[in-house]
């Protein structure tokens, strides 16, 4: 079949949604299905459409629904989408209706939707290929935290944390990722005069960035709203234990049980996870032993299944 796979984001982007949609593509054409990714629908005729974002996407959308108003058409949903978007904009909700199918990225997405739009919401775990995970720094206990700076992933949250670790704690802080404006730029340059123990790298190829975290010790991922982290999913093939921020985007990918996680935007309770993530190796162990537990759901094997399922049910 053609496809027409819509994502927002830009092709030079490195945005979790951008991952998605060129991994989807590539898992689709090992299906064997001819597919076009787009920044928007073009107009020009495709079997299906898989659209990411249900509000950014949703010109692509509606234009697509009318055109072809039988033709299957596929919404994913992003953590802006489950947790922010549906609740307030009328764009993003026409786009749920419209949808013959909505695709979440962790088990707690459907507990955001209707009753009515559930039956026809699948959930499918984004995976990645085996990170082989290097050895940790003998020198220091590495803590690395992966992802644009923006508002919403509380990026600064970690750098925050350090201070309130013992002095003698051996844990530095590796914050990866761009600045988004000119005031994150400043404030990372501020907790870098500020905490000796945090450095900022700034942006770094998919590659160097996967190096960094397959040494470290730890991953934190501390924003306050997720569909389905990218870097989580990383962090589970490279066996590096994560410590989360408790929201339902990161519970969904990590589960119910897990004893890594603290609540949004409170520093001190991060700190003192990490402190026991350093100095007992007992819970260290159990992180990594929950995060193992976990991995299954993110084989490539597992995600290719999971669409060619959903294609078949949208072919019958």
């Amino acid at each position: 079949m053609k496809i027409a796979l819509v994502t927002p984001a830009r092709p030079v982007a490195h945005s979790g949604n951008r991952n998605t949609a060129q991994r989807w593509a590539l898992l689709l054409r090992e299906l064997g299905h001819r597919v076009r990714v787009l920044t928007a629908w073009d107009g020009k005729p495709a079997d299906i459409m898989i659209a990411l974002h249900a509000r950014r996407s949703h010109d692509s959308i509606a234009a697509f629904s009318a055109a072809y108003p039988a033709r299957p058409l596929i919404v994913m949903l992003t953590g802006t989408d489950l947790y922010q978007d549906i609740q307030r904009d009328a764009k993003a909700r026409l786009s749920l209706k419209l949808a013959t199918r909505l695709v979440v990225l962790q088990d707690q997405g459907p507990a955001e939707l209707a009753r009515g739009l559930r039956k026809k919401t699948r959930v499918i775990y984004q995976s990645t290929l085996p990170i082989k995970h290097a050895p940790p720094l003998q020198s220091c206990f590495e803590v690395c935290i992966s992802g644009h700076l923006r508002e919403v992933k509380d990026p600064f949250r970690l750098a925050a944390a350090l201070q309130h670790i013992p002095s003698h704690s051996r844990i530095r802080a590796v914050q990866i990722g761009g600045a988004m404006n000119p005031a994150m730029r400043r404030e990372a340059q501020r907790w870098i005069r500020r905490e000796p123990r945090y450095r900022w790298l700034g942006e770094a190829t998919h590659g160097a960035a996967l190096r960094r975290l397959a040494r470290a010790r730890v991953m934190v991922i501390s924003s306050r709203m997720e569909g389905g982290a990218n870097v989580v999913t990383e962090a589970l093939a490279a066996g590096v234990p994560i410590i989360a921020s408790r929201i339902a985007g990161n519970i969904g990918m990590l589960g119910r049980g897990y004893a890594g996680y603290y609540p949004p935007g409170d520093e001190r309770a991060l700190a003192r996870l990490l402190w026991r993530a350093e100095s007992e190796p007992e819970f260290y162990e159990r992180l990594r032993h929950l995060c193992a537990a976990r991995r299954g759901l993110i084989r490539r094997s597992r995600e290719k299944d999971a669409l060619r399922q959903l294609m078949l049910e949208l072919q019958t």
